[in-house]
């Protein structure tokens, strides 16, 4: 991976946030990417949470982790029916609530 995420800063943004799940998939798992690429990441929330605007806030603090680099979020349910396979095949986990951070 291109980029490095502080395990702890995981944990702590995973159970504030309700999330089960994210992981990093496209460019910054790949060579191609660059120093403006933007960080693509799936997020899969807690079953009984169900996050509204705060989507937003999420993406500004992960930002901030990511040292201010764009981040895109998804939730698998929603990816693009022909690309779905290939995106969660090709993701790392790099939060599970199951076993905390796995970076």
């Amino acid at each position: 991976m291109r980029i490095s995420v502080p395990s702890g800063r995981l944990d702590e943004i995973g159970r504030r946030w309700h999330i089960r799940k994210w992981s990093f998939f496209g460019s910054v798992l790949r060579d191609d990417f660059r120093d403006d690429s933007d960080v693509d990441v799936l997020v899969e929330f807690e079953a009984e949470h169900t996050p509204g605007w705060e989507i937003v806030d999420i993406e500004d603090e992960r930002s901030a982790l990511l040292g201010g680099r764009r981040v895109h979020t998804m939730n698998p349910k929603y990816l693009n029916h022909r690309l779905r396979d290939r995106v969660l095949h090709s993701s790392v986990v790099q939060y599970d609530s199951t076993g905390d951070a796995l970076a």
